[in-house]
């Protein structure tokens, strides 16, 4: 399983988050605390929000704790909002385009998780994505696929219940192919203003997502940064954060959408 962070907030040096910490990113790369897997090193990718509205993505293959660019990169640039992910592969090659965030315009989106038995699904989940939105396809993983779908499901007008419906609809797919394997999601969305994040399973066993809010500085993150839990609250499974501009945060319940798709 991946790991990751999201920051929403005024701007700070991406370092403070990814590279300072005791427990930062970087480290989990090479030592995650709550992940199946305990290294995630099939590749790292940045992205952030500077002075234009579309975002910088800086991806690459190596291991994060390898690259001396990343710790350069975080050093030099500060933004009020910003994704980092460090990869850990279910199956898919560890190629560039295969690394996270992925960004459509604006958007930008990250995962970590799993559509169980991808292989089995995967042309079918690809029908989910509208035509025009398949020029787009740049990778092979499932994470790219379901960002996709989700947009072509109205993911830019709706985001709460266009990702409701396309794991409706993945899960369903995976159901028809009885497939036995869970589909599992932690996942972060923005269109640049307001942070998005979700957490769901099929299994009811979704993988960890914790966020904290500090005078409304938003941090969603895989796993904490630091040992001062009682900082740190976790995201209720089947549910669905979003943190606003203005430093409001709201929980609402993601399997009520689905339910409701």
């Amino acid at each position: 399983m991946c790991r990751w962070i999201a920051y929403r907030g005024e701007p700070v040096l991406m370092e403070t988050l990814v590279s300072d910490p005791g427990h930062s990113l970087i480290a989990q790369s090479l030592r995650a605390s709550e992940s199946v897997t305990t290294t995630n090193g099939d590749g790292f990718g940045l992205g952030w929000y500077s002075e234009r509205p579309l975002p910088g993505v800086y991806r690459e293959i190596r291991p994060a704790w390898s690259d001396e660019n990343l710790r350069s990169i975080c050093a030099q640039v500060r933004s009020r909002l910003f994704f980092a992910h460090v990869r850990a592969s279910t199956g898919t090659a560890s190629v560039r385009a295969n690394c996270h965030p992925f960004a459509y315009n604006q958007h930008m989106f990250m995962h970590n998780g799993q559509i169980g038995g991808y292989l089995q699904v995967k042309r079918r989940v690809e029908e989910l994505i509208p035509d025009e939105l398949y020029t787009h396809r740049h990778g092979t993983t499932d994470s790219e696929a379901i960002f996709l779908a989700a947009l072509g499901a109205g993911l830019e007008n709706d985001p709460l219940n266009a990702m409701a419906l396309t794991l409706k609809r993945i899960a369903a797919l995976m159901q028809s192919a009885q497939v036995k394997e869970p589909l599992r999601l932690t996942a972060a969305l923005t269109d640049g203003q307001t942070l998005r994040a979700y957490r769901w399973a099929s299994d009811a066993k979704p993988p960890t997502l914790y966020w904290r809010n500090d005078n409304g500085r938003i941090l969603v993150v895989s796993e904490p940064l630091d040992d001062d839990r009682a900082q740190w609250q976790e995201v209720p499974d089947g549910s669905a954060l979003t943190a606003f501009t203005d430093g409001r945060v709201k929980i609402e319940s993601l399997c009520d959408a689905m339910a409701a798709a």
